[in-house]
């Protein structure tokens, strides 16, 4: 199918055009069409995953089809405020430290402190209990509209504790995956290293286990089961009234 893609400021100058046709496979989402552009605009690559889209002029999302004939608009966030880069995502594709971090980069930016998580193969717990195991794949579950509502509440715990993180970004791939893939990726960015930046990411991935619904299935010669946590959530792990607020106006 055929869709009309046109950029506005930033994107446009980059771009260096107004608009562009692109001919996409018929069940093409908007995550594909940006993947594409990626490809054939590589001077994009630094805005495309802060960047919003519409789909015949209303909002759309990365997992949303695409129909024919399509009016694709791409921009950055609208003006209107100072707001530092917030990045959440549950997504099937791969993940790539370079595209996250350059969405949450700005000009104060001194220092970036990511945590990456990789299947393992091979497993050795603590827990004397639990015998050592080899993994062959796990395979990552989301209820993705609720995980990102919370990836958001976790971005703005880490704000109220560390004000000087500015950019924040979490990733989360679902799917089958390999050993060595990585599975989360979780940046925070600051103006030097003392801003917080190490201690935020290491707070990042321990809330995102356990408020944010995520589940795996290890799979392994012996067979498959799912990995269940243990935490038990509280009435500290409600959203509070400012965080639902910012949800719901995003």
């Amino acid at each position: 199918m055929n869709v009309t893609v046109l950029f506005f400021a930033t994107l446009k100058e980059r771009a260096g055009t107004e608009r562009i046709a692109l001919e996409l496979a018929d069940d093409a989402s908007v995550a594909d069409l940006k993947t594409v552009l990626r490809v054939r605009m590589p001077a994009l690559e630094q805005s495309l995953p802060t960047a919003l889209v519409s789909v015949n002029r209303e909002f759309a999302f990365p997992e949303d089809a695409l129909p024919p004939d399509a009016e694709v608009g791409i921009f950055p966030p609208v003006s209107g405020g100072e707001d530092p880069p917030t990045i959440v995502e549950v997504r099937a594709g791969p993940l790539s430290v370079d595209e996250l971090t350059a969405g949450i980069v700005g000009a104060a930016t001194g220092a970036v402190c990511v945590f990456s998580g990789v299947v393992r193969a091979h497993t050795t717990r603590a827990d004397a209990q639990q015998q050592p195991h080899e993994t062959e794949q796990l395979q990552y579950e989301a209820y993705a509209p609720m995980a990102e509502a919370k990836m958001q509440q976790v971005t703005k715990e880490i704000r109220a504790r560390w004000p000087e993180v500015a950019g924040i970004a979490i990733v989360q791939r679902t799917g089958a995956l390999a050993p060595g893939t990585p599975t989360v990726l979780i940046a925070c960015a600051g103006a030097h290293r003392d801003s917080g930046v190490f201690a935020a990411a290491r707070y990042g991935i321990d809330r995102l286990k356990e408020i944010v619904p995520v589940w795996k299935k290890e799979i392994g010669p012996d067979g498959a089961a799912w990995v269940q946590g243990k935490y038990q959530l509280t009435p500290e792990d409600h959203a509070s009234p400012e965080t639902e607020l910012a949800e719901k106006t995003q």
